[in-house]
């Protein structure tokens, strides 16, 4: 018997497909010998290789999260068949235990032992703030214990992360030391990485390193949890908009004529509409089918999944206009070279001058949009939550922390960390990407390259 139940939700399909198709596409390009100096010359840029490692450990904890499961129930009695509980959970949630299972009972502050609001005492005689159930509950007197404990957990902390970094540097170095590659780069993100996640790990065996929200609810949970909703809403527009925008692209650039007008016609009426209005229609729209038909979804993981999916679908049939643009301009311009004129002589057909000899060609612009859409596929999400059209409530992403954490500033006195902690990591998830994409665009621009 089993302890646990594997759920495969559409988003993990399509998540980790998406993963084995980049797996592949990069060993393609290992044989290219001009996309190959490409990456190589985005592995020698400092800046290139620090922001590829802080991506790779978001998109970890993004993949992490994305192995769902449904634990087993307790038999009521001998011989009876094996039941699971109707909450799906992660791997991510197994090893985040010591935060999702140690909930307050409101709002407290980062690493308090006290309560953030004030409650009535015992003899109903007057107000004070009472001792958390988790947060310093391991202290006999916080008052005079607090800090000291505060500090050997740090210096613990800080210590076990350096080791862990010095055991990465110990396995990257045979890499390094005959490689052109910058690792200096990246072992300085790794060491900031690894010093966080020590420190991290170190105070929330005692602590809520963040503070809880309203319900009590860890907070540094909720921004990891956010952390796989930002990553497939980038990754799995991108996987949906790519195959409309390559396509029409290069077909209007390369016959022309009516099927030029045409596709022009289709993505100047969509550019024309504006965005966030037709993002809210069709996502309302989405919403009220999936209330409808709750008969579809067997358990609320899968309602929320379905809601995010057709977030993605939403995102990705209103956000390829711009790449398809692109690449018309640029099929226009090929198709009047020489050695696209030769293969047209020669007899070759549409399908192979466009396969063989155009989208090769066009493969670093391709590769420059994704990587800088992704960032404001992230930001798209964040303020489409944050206006009530976004994931489903349940699902915790970036937006919802915002939107939950708006009126909070209201609040005298101000509860600040929900929106800064939400902040935070969404500020390093898109800093890093926008690092990246410079570096990738310098690298794959041919005007750039010398």
């Amino acid at each position: 018997m089993m302890p646990f139940q594997p759920v495969l939700l559409w988003s993990d399909l399509l998540l980790w497909l998406l993963i084995a198709a980049a797996l592949l596409a990069a060993r393609w390009a290992c044989h290219q010998p001009h996309l190959l100096a490409a990456w190589r010359r985005v592995g020698q840029s400092p800046v290139g290789m620090g922001s590829g490692t802080l991506l790779l450990v978001f998109l970890l904890i993004a993949l992490l999260d994305s192995l769902h499961y449904r634990p087993l129930l307790p038999p009521t009695e001998a011989g009876a068949p094996a039941r699971y509980t109707v909450e799906t959970l992660s791997a991510l949630d197994a090893l985040l235990a010591p935060l999702r299972t140690r909930p307050e009972k409101t709002y407290s502050a980062p690493l308090a032992t006290l309560s953030f609001a004030k409650e009535a005492t015992a003899d109903g005689l007057g107000r004070d703030y009472p001792r958390l159930q988790h947060g310093g509950a391991h202290l006999a007197d916080p008052a005079t214990q607090h800090g000291k404990d505060l500090l050997v957990a740090s210096v613990r902390g800080l210590a076990g992360g350096f080791a862990l970094w010095v055991l990465c540097w110990l396995l990257l170095r045979p890499l390094s030391q005959n490689s052109t590659l910058a690792w200096n780069g990246a072992l300085i993100v790794l060491l900031a990485v690894c010093l966080l996640t020590g420190l991290l790990i170190a105070l929330a065996q005692g602590y809520h390193p963040l503070g809880t929200d309203k319900v009590g609810q860890d907070v540094l949970y909720q921004s990891l949890k956010a952390i796989r909703t930002g990553m497939v809403i980038g990754l799995l527009t991108t996987l949906i908009m790519l195959p409309a925008a390559i396509v029409l692209g290069l077909m209007a650039g390369y016959f022309g004529g009516w099927i030029d007008d045409v596709i022009q016609y289709l993505y100047t009426t969509l550019n024309s509409i504006p965005g966030v209005l037709l993002i809210a229609a069709a996502v309302l729209m989405m919403q009220v089918l999936i209330e409808t038909h709750p008969q579809w979804f067997a358990t609320a993981a899968e309602r929320a999944d379905a809601r995010l999916i057709a977030l993605c679908a939403i995102l990705g049939i209103t956000s390829w206009t711009g790449l398809c643009r692109l690449l018309r301009g640029e099929t226009l311009k090929l198709r009047e070279l020489e050695y696209v004129q030769a293969a047209r002589a020669l007899g070759c057909s549409h399908a192979t001058i466009l396969a063989r000899h155009i989208l090769p060609n066009v493969m670093h612009i391709v590769i420059i949009a994704l990587v800088m859409d992704f960032s404001s596929l992230v930001l798209a999400e964040a303020v489409l939550s944050y206006v009530g059209v976004g994931v489903d409530p349940t699902t915790i992403s970036f937006g919802t922390m915002i939107n939950a954490a708006r009126m909070e500033l209201a609040r005298e006195p101000m509860v600040w960390w929900s929106l800064a902690a939400a902040f935070g990591f969404m500020f390093a998830l898109v800093l890093a990407a926008n690092l990246f994409a410079d570096v990738v665009r310098d690298a794959f621009d041919p005007r750039l390259v010398r």
